[in-house]
């Protein structure tokens, strides 16, 4: 499908989803907002994608909200607004809970929204010279979509210093706090992140698909009888699934499993 702010590149079973609005710093509004949310929807009905890779054109991953599209919403009335909020975090849902791998490739500042985006991916890589930042209460208002997905990453504790103090974070600091994964210097971000798409490649998809939805059910929750039930309950059925006769049969026959292309 055509886009205005996106750029769609599909390598073999990768999708790269670039954000391609560079002179406004890759920041969203109502348009972008939009197209990612279908982008997400139209590459997680692919049966052929497996890794999905979120980037952004020029100097910065995105900037967060475009200022113009906020002066607009400013203007607005109640409902309105509420509107273009639900589309937000509609989108960084939709993103979160794909159930491809996903990985942010951060090549500058991830800002506001930004830092949203690169929080609801399940792996970031940031180069070195990338800056994060919850920066909305500059603005006079909070980080309240983003929110779920960058508490997930570093926690409340974190969060009650960031997003009140909307304090730079260089990339050092952004994984020492769990945001990201790994860092490495600009010349080495992409073949960081092919070593780990490699590595996502060697997965079973509807395995990997599984282990997402585990997370989501285990993390945060206690430890009781119902927990432990419904955990063995998930791996019994997963021993029972094609994938999995696949990847057993193939480690005990010395081959790749069906998934891993030529």
């Amino acid at each position: 499908m055509p886009f205005q702010a996106l750029e769609i590149q599909l390598t073999g079973p990768v999708a790269t989803i670039w954000m391609n609005r560079p002179d406004l710093h890759n920041a969203f509004d109502e348009t972008l907002i939009a197209e990612l949310t279908a982008a997400c929807i139209a590459i997680e009905a692919d049966n052929d994608v497996r890794v999905v890779i979120l980037a952004g054109r020029g100097k910065s991953f995105s900037a967060g909200a475009d200022l113009n599209w906020m002066k607009r919403a400013a203007n607005n009335g109640l409902d309105d607004n509420l509107n273009d909020a639900r589309a937000l975090a509609r989108m960084l849902r939709v993103l979160a809970e794909m159930k491809k791998p996903t990985i942010a490739r951060v090549q500058g500042a991830a800002l506001g929204g930004g830092m949203g985006l690169a929080a609801a991916c399940d792996i970031a890589v940031a180069s070195t010279k990338a800056v994060f930042a919850t920066s909305e209460v500059k603005f006079g208002i909070i980080p309240a979509a983003i929110s779920p997905y960058v508490l997930r990453a570093i926690g409340a504790r974190q969060a009650y210093r960031y997003f009140q103090s909307a304090e730079r974070i260089d990339a050092a600091r952004a994984r020492e706090i769990g945001l990201v994964h790994e860092t490495v210097e600009p010349e080495q971000l992409d073949a960081k992140v092919q070593e780990i798409v490699g590595s996502l490649l060697q997965g079973g998809p509807f395995s990997q698909a599984a282990a997402k939805d585990l997370i989501r059910a285990v993390s945060g929750r206690p430890i009781n009888d119902t927990l432990v039930d419904d955990t063995a309950h998930r791996i019994a059925h997963l021993r029972t699934t094609p994938e999995a006769r696949e990847g057993i049969a193939a480690f005990l026959e010395k081959r790749q499993p069906n998934w891993i292309g030529e």
